[in-house]
């Protein structure tokens, strides 16, 4: 049986949503108002310009940014207060656009530091989930690799393997396809994809249009700290707010 499906919640809560979430750094308002959510085992897409919010709404949601005003919860639970790694053991995990992992360690040991930061299991639980989660992001044969000696494509499975690890009922994958060529993205896309089919959310951040609609089934467009758009990809990428805002902007 599989130890990497996603936590069960609450069929009637969303598995994560902020609701009326705003955020100032100085006089710049980064996030204004936002309502947002993702229901268990959905997969939702977020676009829009540079600069939109994006980034910081995913940071409010995992608990590395606090926000000005409005609450953030998981299936159903007020997790506001809730520092970064405990939303983590709620169930929240977190991909980067830049992979940052211990270079000086190998593949699975930086999977284990995952298992182990995100969970509660025995040793010997802990290094069956580390193979199942290698083993779904293509990694197996790379596990006793260095993993500063990984190529792009490699570094980003290992990111998001190590956010898999976790045990997530929400993946935050923030830009993962960022630099990897069309075939490496399709090779990507395959794996997400088949993560979203074990019932974990997903909530992904891409600029890569194309690409993030062969997972998606709703899509989200926000501009200038406000979302814009809320619905299914075809409708929201016809909008044209959104056409103005993102897609007739050279972006």
């Amino acid at each position: 049986m599989s130890t990497v499906r996603s936590k069960p919640v609450q069929a009637t809560e969303p598995a994560l949503a902020g609701l009326g979430l705003s955020l100032n750094y100085g006089d710049l308002r980064v996030l204004n108002e936002v309502d947002f959510s993702v229901g268990a085992g959905e997969a939702v897409g977020i676009v829009g310009p540079n600069g939109a919010g994006k980034t910081t709404l995913l940071g409010v949601l995992a608990g590395a940014i606090k926000p000005d005003r409005g609450t953030v919860h998981i299936g159903g639970q007020d997790v506001t207060k809730l520092r970064q790694e405990m939303r983590c053991r709620k169930g929240i995990g977190r991909a980067f656009q830049i992979p940052r992992p211990f270079g000086g360690m190998t593949v699975l040991e930086n999977v284990l530091v995952g298992v182990s930061y995100g969970t509660r299991v025995s040793r010997n639980d802990a290094y069956r989930r580390c193979v199942e989660v290698l083993e779904l992001c293509g990694l197996i044969e790379l596990a006793n690799r260095r993993a500063d000696t990984l190529g792009l494509l490699h570094r980003k499975r290992l990111e998001l393997a190590r956010a898999l690890a976790t045990g997530p009922q929400v993946l935050l994958l923030d830009e993962i396809g960022g630099g990897l060529t069309d075939a490496e993205a399709e090779q990507l896309v395959d794996t997400i994809k088949q993560l979203h089919g074990l019932g974990i959310g997903i909530v992904w951040i891409e600029h890569i249009v194309h690409v993030l609609v062969q997972v998606v089934e709703r899509l989200v467009c926000m501009d200038a700290g406000r979302v814009i758009a809320d619905g299914e990809p075809e409708a929201v990428l016809s909008d044209a707010h959104v056409v103005d805002a993102y897609l007739g902007g050279g972006h």
